[in-house]
């Protein structure tokens, strides 16, 4: 599966991102930039303040909008 990742905030968020990123490749899985076409994107999220809510749904949008059929998974 080739999954885009999108992630929002700060060094945890980084560092949490680069921990997805290991898993998904250990288990066989290949990485794609967030704007082309890919499988699945996980978008890792930073909701502390208005104008970060405003962007996550933005990414969110975003990714369904590249790739409707995509799974798409939140968190953070």
């Amino acid at each position: 599966m080739k999954i885009g990742i999108y992630t929002l905030g700060c060094k945890v968020n980084q560092y949490e991102t680069q921990a997805m990123e290991q898993m998904l490749l250990a288990a066989g899985h290949t990485l794609g930039s967030f704007d082309e076409i890919c499988d699945g994107y996980i978008i890792n999220t930073c909701t502390v303040t208005a104008v970060s809510d405003k962007k996550s749904r933005q990414v969110i949008r975003r990714a369904r909008k590249t790739a409707p059929d995509a799974v798409v998974a939140v968190c953070g």
